[in-house]
């Protein structure tokens, strides 16, 4: 939070987070993009637009934030590539031009286009210490120009006159001139939109260049050509007549401090930024209303909202927790997050509300006491007696029963909960992260040095996923302690933070392995048909692969089960030709019940089924469904992206003998056996890189690829600079150690980049026992998917091969064995 001044001098309080541009970090961005009101993307003037930039455009659009663009690195383009003046501004604004057809693109349009002249690019050199707007540095003629009359004919023509850049001209009307084609007649003193409408300069007899070239980048090649080459004297007395006072400290230092001091004290603070950022971004009291809108899970037609629009601090207090900080001890968290409404000060009284929140089922609520009210200062903080609606704050003492993300809300009467009688107040919807793959696909096993140190660990692992948004820990059947992440990276600081913050103990790690899926990529050959225990109730199934593309959707979101059978049934007849009576039969998502990437069909026919009998069973099919489709068969890995089909029940007439202690074990068992009779698979997950080189070792860089199964999709050069730019796939299975074989083997003139982008299909038949597994030699691609199922399953303590009888009944054994037609029911049956 900073107190920045604009051009015209009026102060302003900014609230600034700075994220990391580490792709493997995307999860911090999306957490404070939701408590942002806009984004002041950063992009590099050489590389342009990367892999993260993608990604964090495509939230920025999601999120709904406006967005200002800022091109750093300028100095780059004239210090390393050495660009004249005019390559510079079309490189500058192919940035520009590239940025804006990737925003239209994924917006549809819904977006302004980004132009300097617009008031929301800004030019910026974090090495030098500076900034500026068109506006902000066409002001500087203001400040710094002063030439008499004669001066002014013939170098600038009048640009001074009462306040104004020329007779009628204010800096606001001369920065809409200083960008795309606008030249200035040396003669006439008017702008022409081509230079052949200009008259030639009398002295050199060149047409003019653009007024970018000429009254920005021109100048600014001159200062850098004075700080790197002139003589002391020379150097003073050129920035002496900008009104830049240098010391001889100054003069006699290198290049580089030189450059810094020059910049900043000729732009001095950084007015441009702060203008565009005003005229740009909302203020909180002006975004709440969207912010609400996109935010908030509950109806947008209660008191509750209604302050939260308004901004109102004296309301009632709802705040937006998006992130948690460590204290220096590591024992504790500071909550960051945003007041929607209300105000806040150390001593009140709370309820702590968790994602898992619903006015119908409160178990995930807690009540705290805020110790501690701060606002966040970068590395320090400042601690208030009170906050207010609209503002960024950090609390103490409401971090225990914070998982993720919550929202907090007064304990009081006067607020929510039901006790005005003005409905119930309902949570700020969870994180969500479908431009990184949705979820952490890497994975680590850790133990304790010290087995009498487990309850630290533990502690540890716990607050290490609170600390980190896409993180999370699970606890295999084996007793293994697993640590999900993004990435290499990621997993590392994970592990630093758990060694030396959170536990403060020896962890001993194994090898990093990856998560994988279980699906099928045929019908089930035979109705597959349990028994509950009692012999009293029957279930049959059959699987089958989703449509393509539909397991992303479902993963998305973009399917609830929530709407009318009307809107469910034509969403799945109009995208993927189901028939009527299948797209209204829809009963469940898998495993998770709104974000599920498999489907629970209920394909029985009321002539032949109790239709109220089976009614009254499918909370208890639905939920052994969603048990199996957690861990499946194979080896208790997630199933992904299969439709099972109910097609025939026989159920006991007391429903003493139908409860959920029979009905749910065998709606599970038979989901299993419907996937292992529908040629079963695992899928692994796949990053996608982009690997940034010199254009000379484009071609080396494919067999490195090839070694891990990876393939390049294509490379093109950046523009404006002596790098390609690669696109390519591979397994995360394969990529441990890849960016640093790579540095090695390219001597450090590649980048790597990579974000998971897939699930696909490992080769081979999983259940295939004639496969021979030798030990330290690498499988063949045939062998791939039993390979990784042994591996796997010896991981988690498992036999090594997949067990008839504890999926299937003795009949329908008997009938497996008699059905040699098709490839999986081969593997099963040897």
């Amino acid at each position: 939070t900073l107190c920045l001044p604009d051009t015209r001098g009026k102060t302003y309080a900014l609230t600034t987070i700075d994220c990391p541009g580490h792709t493997n970090f995307h999860d911090e961005s999306v957490a404070s993009l939701r408590v942002a009101d806009g984004a002041a993307l950063v992009v590099d003037a050489i590389e342009g637009i990367m892999l993260h930039t993608e990604m964090l455009l495509r939230q920025i659009i999601s999120e709904g934030l406006p967005l200002v663009l800022i091109i750093n690195k300028i100095d780059r383009l004239v210090l390393e590539l050495k660009l004249p003046p005019d390559d510079m501004y079309h490189k500058l604004r192919n940035v520009i031009d590239s940025v804006n057809a990737y925003v239209s693109h994924h917006s549809n349009g819904r977006y302004p286009k980004l132009s300097p002249d617009r008031g929301n690019v800004i030019f910026s050199s974090s090495m030098h210490g500076y900034a500026f707007s068109l506006e902000s540095f066409a002001t500087q003629y203001l400040d710094h120009l002063d030439f008499d009359v004669e001066e002014e004919e013939d170098v600038f023509g009048s640009f001074k006159n009462h306040g104004g850049l020329g007779r009628n001209l204010t800096p606001e009307a001369f920065a809409k001139r200083l960008w795309g084609n606008a030249y200035l007649d040396p003669k006439t003193r008017t702008f022409q939109r081509r230079t052949n409408e200009c008259a030639p300069d009398p002295v050199t007899g060149l047409f003019p260049k653009r007024t970018f070239v000429q009254f920005v980048l021109q100048p600014l090649y001159k200062m850098y050509t004075l700080c790197l080459g002139e003589p002391e004297k020379d150097v003073e007395k050129a920035f002496r007549s900008l009104g830049v006072l240098l010391g001889k400290e100054h003069l006699r230092a290198s290049a580089r401090p030189l450059m810094r001091v020059v910049f900043r004290k000729y732009f001095g603070t950084s007015t441009g930024f702060v203008d565009t950022i005003v005229q740009h971004i909302p203020s909180p009291a002006a975004a709440a209303k969207g912010k609400v809108a996109r935010c908030y899970s509950g109806p947008l037609s209660s008191r509750a909202v209604d302050s939260m629009i308004k901004c109102d601090s004296h309301g009632p207090l709802v705040i937006h927790v998006a992130k948690l900080y460590a204290e220096p001890d590591g024992q504790s968290f500071s909550a960051f997050g945003r007041i929607y409404s209300g105000s806040v000060k150390p001593g009140d009284r709370v309820k702590v509300l968790g994602e898992a929140y619903t006015p119908d089922d409160d178990e995930d609520m807690a009540f705290a006491t805020v110790s501690s009210v701060w606002i966040p200062r970068g590395r320090a903080r400042t601690e208030v007696m009170m906050a207010r609606a609209g503002n960024w704050v950090l609390l103490g003492g409401v971090d225990s029963d914070i998982v993720k993300t919550a929202t907090i809300v007064g304990a009081g009467k006067s607020n929510f909960g039901g006790d005005d009688g003005d409905g119930e107040i309902h949570v700020f919807s969870p994180l969500k992260f479908p431009h990184a793959g949705g979820e952490a696909t890497m994975k680590l096993a850790v133990e304790p040095l010290n087995p009498a140190e487990l309850p630290k660990m533990i502690e540890g692992l716990r607050r290490v996923s609170k600390s980190y948004p896409m993180s999370t820990t699970r606890v295999e059947e084996s007793g293994e302690h697993i640590l999900f992440g993004t990435g290499e990276l990621y997993l590392d600081c994970l592990m630093h933070d758990l060694r030396t913050v959170y536990s403060d103990i020896e962890v001993k790690v194994a090898d990093p392995v990856v998560g994988f899926r279980e699906t099928v990529v045929e019908t089930s050959s035979i109705k597959c048909t349990s028994e509950t225990a009692n012999k009293r109730n029957t279930l049959t199934f059959t699987a089958e692969p989703l449509d393509d593309g539909l397991a992303e959707k479902l993963e998305a979101g973009k399917v609830n089960l929530n709407w009318d059978n009307k809107k469910l049934g034509r969403f799945f007849q109009t995208k993927y030709d189901w028939d009527l009576l299948s797209s209204r039969s829809v009963w469940a998502f898998g495993s998770s019940p709104t974000h599920g990437t498999n489907i629970l069909l209920d394909d029985t026919l009321p002539s032949e089924v109790d239709k109220s009998l089976l009614q009254s069973c499918k909370p208890s099919i639905v939920q052994g469904f969603q048990w199996a489709t957690r861990e499946g068969p194979l080896c208790e890995e997630p199933v992904r992206s299969t439709k099972f089909k109910i097609l025939d029940v026989a159920l006991a007439d007391k429903g003493i003998h139908r409860g959920g202690g029979q009905i749910i074990p065998t709606a599970r068992k038979t989901v299993h056996s419907a996937l292992l009779t529908a040629t079963p698979r695992l899928m692994e997950p796949w990053y996608q890189l982009q690997i940034q080189c010199p254009g000379p070792i484009v071609n080396a860089i494919q067999p490195v690829l090839a070694k891990r199964r990876g393939h390049i999709v294509h490379d093109k050069p950046i523009p404006g600079s002596p790098l390609f730019s690669i696109k390519a796939f591979i397994p995360v299975l394969d990529s441990f150690g890849f960016e640093t074989d790579l540095r090695t083997f390219t001597q450090g003139q590649a980048m790597v980049h990579s974000v998971f982008d897939h699930w696909a299909i490992v080769p081979g038949d999983p259940l295939d026992k004639n496969v021979v597994l030798y030990p330290l030699e690498p499988s063949p691609p045939k062998c791939l998917a039993r390979d990784f199922l042994v591996k796997t399953r010896r991981r988690k303590g498992l036999s090594d091969d997949v067990s008839l009888s504890k999926f299937f009944d003795e009949g329908m054994r008997a009938q497996l064995l008699q059905n040699q037609s098709g490839e999986g029911m081969t593997s099963l049956t040897n």
